[in-house]
């Protein structure tokens, strides 16, 4: 209790048990004596770490009031920094935030450090030590760093901390709730087991200094937000009737949209507002290089903006444009006004999002309608006729089945196009399986065919492949024209011919290979029709005489042989053929369909 009351070295308090072991002390009584040697020393530390720890708390006091009176973040950052080396006696201390735009921290305060390449490290999140501690929101501390292969080592970061010679390191992190806002270091040049009251010490630290950080930054968006709302507060005292007249306007185009009002009616009223002559352009590939130019700029700058007195705004709902409103007559535009003729391009664009919107709602049930003939026309009932009916189609009378095919970028705008090149003939279009289906009633399938790949490119600015089938009728016919429709736009791909558009029965033998069993007849009468119909009607043998020309080479006298006729009957015959079938019948090409066709027709007669 005397070597505990004057505070004696610990080194002292086996004198008493050597004293004792001199004078022959009895064991029990040196037993005695070693007991409360060990009771002592334990009181001893005891009652220095309750001495350091109050040292540790008033510092920590002291450190909350000098962070609660700093306003500026660069003040509290290298205070925060200052104190955590004075407190854990280290040779340094340095902080690390987070960047939310860049995903890692860097290094924004130092106390102690020597090497401008420390200042300027950067740490991923998760790497190394100070990103580990980042990314767990967990205390971390190393007695060897480089020796240290619990966390993942960054070349970058190593060769830093060996430029600064450091070697233990212990980082808490920045908590606000369960927010990181980054990590405080306190570093050592020598090898220190960091003890876990200088970790608890630190992580005291790091709470008042998150505290203080947040605190600190909020000040100065306060500041910031009421310098901006002094000079609002000038602006709107400055403008407030400019800005009532351009509220007004505002509230008349308002109601233009709210009831439907057409863009000539946003028109007129900037023109009563703020006067001058106001055009609309629904598109800007036309317009002069002037006003082009000005059409961007305006796009760019979210603005309306003047060249030479003539004052333009884009018409744009985020990414979409749709052209652009152009004022006339008004060089001297002040900024209530044009703040109207901006508001008057925000409700034109409104309006034409609008009406696009119901327009790409009801493509959508086209669509759907489409879809539904394609896989299910075979088993189609009242329902789906019905629907057919509701959106102006008539699925029992004749139409031309076509499908349309372009790169995937522009799949978009093709259904758009497709849709609406349908609407002009009172037919329907859709997408499925990323080509666009049309329904065409009162075109014939080849002419429909070619004059949709010619605008529908024109539409896209991009080559259109269109493949076509029918005229059928009724919608249980629709899966196998559609089948057929997209073997014919994949039989012009495999030919070469993207962009082209042609029906099955155009693409003649082909169209037979690509079309189902009532294609073939088709083919044949397509190719032999006035023939076969002159046979049947004047009970000649044309059919025949074809067929033993063709069989025997094309020799005249061969062919007179066989069918036991004069040759110039064969000749007459021939003659006869030509002007049926036109007087080039018989070179390559139409010889070879001849031949098919002639070889069909004895098929379907046999």
């Amino acid at each position: 209790m005397s070597l505990l009351a004057r505070d004696a070295p610990a080194e002292e308090y086996d004198e008493p048990v050597r004293a004792a072991v001199a004078e022959g002390a009895a064991p029990e009584e040196i037993e005695e004596l070693q007991r409360a040697k060990v009771l002592a020393l334990r009181v001893r530390r005891a009652l220095e770490h309750r001495r350091r720890r109050e040292i540790e708390l008033e510092a920590l006091f002291e450190t909350a009031g000098d962070l609660a009176g700093l306003q500026d973040v660069d003040a509290v950052l290298n205070a925060i920094v200052r104190r955590a080396r004075t407190l854990l006696h280290t040779d340094v201390a340095y902080l690390t935030l987070i960047d939310p735009d860049r995903g890692d921290t860097y290094m924004r305060a130092t106390a102690g450090v020597v090497s401008a390449t420390f200042q300027r490290v950067r740490l991923a999140m998760g790497a190394g030590l100070g990103g580990l501690v980042a990314d767990t929101s967990s205390p971390y501390a190393t007695d060897d760093y480089a020796a240290d292969h619990r966390f993942d080592h960054v070349n970058d970061v190593d060769s830093a901390v060996a430029d600064e010679g450091l070697v233990a390191i212990l980082g808490v992190p920045l908590l606000l709730g369960p927010q990181v806002l980054g990590v405080l270091f306190a570093a050592d040049r020598s090898r220190r087991p960091f003890a876990r009251d200088e970790i608890s010490l630190l992580c005291s630290l790091a709470a008042h200094a998150a505290i203080s950080i947040d605190g600190a930054r909020l000040l100065e968006e306060a500041r910031a937000a009421v310098r901006e709302l002094d000079a609002a507060n000038t602006l709107v005292r400055r403008h407030s009737r400019a800005v009532e007249r351009a509220a007004e306007a505002h509230d008349r185009f308002a109601d233009l949209a709210l009831r439907g009002g057409g863009v000539d009616e946003v028109a007129a009223a900037v023109t009563e507002v703020i006067g001058g002559e106001l055009i609309v352009l629904e598109g800007v590939d036309d317009a002069p290089a002037a006003w082009r130019e000005a059409v961007a700029a305006s796009r760019a700058e979210g603005r309306a903006v003047c060249r030479d007195g003539t004052w333009v705004a884009a018409v744009v709902a985020g990414s979409e444009e749709f052209g652009a409103l152009v004022l006339r007559g008004r060089r001297d535009l002040e900024g209530a006004d044009q703040r109207v003729l901006e508001r008057a391009a925000l409700v034109t664009a409104l309006l034409q999002l609008m009406n696009r919107t119901a327009m790409e709602t009801e493509n959508r049930i086209r669509g759907e309608l489409i879809s539904d003939l394609v896989t299910n026309g075979e088993r189609a009932g009242d329902a789906l006729r019905e629907r057919a009916r509701q959106v102006g189609f008539n699925c029992d009378g004749e139409f031309a089945v076509v499908v349309a095919e372009t790169d995937r970028e522009r799949l978009h705008r093709l259904a758009f196009a497709a849709g609406h090149l349908a609407s002009q003939s009172e037919g329907i279009a859709g997408l499925h399986q990323e080509r666009a289906v049309l329904l065409l009633p009162g075109e014939e399938a080849g002419a429909a065919a070619r004059r949709l790949a010619k605008e529908l490119a024109v539409a896209i600015g991009q080559p259109v492949t269109v493949g076509a089938a029918g005229p059928v009728s009724g919608p249980e016919r629709v899966p196998k024209a559609h089948a057929e429709a997209q073997r014919c736009l994949e039989a012009l791909t495999a030919l070469g011919r993207c962009g082209d558009g042609t029906s099955s029965r155009e693409l003649g033998f082909m169209g037979v290979l690509l079309g189902e069993a009532e294609g073939v007849e088709g083919f044949v009468n397509n190719v032999l029709g006035p023939v076969l119909e002159y046979d049947e009607r004047r009970g000649t043998g044309l059919i025949q005489t074809l067929e033993t020309y063709f069989a025997n080479g094309g020799n005249l006298t061969r062919a007179k042989d066989d069918l036991h006729v004069h040759v110039n009957t064969v000749a007459q015959r021939l003659d006869r053929v030509s002007q049926l079938l036109g007087n080039d019948w018989h070179e390559a090409e139409p010889a070879l369909e001849i031949q098919l066709a002639l070889k069909l027709h004895r098929l379907i007669r046999s």
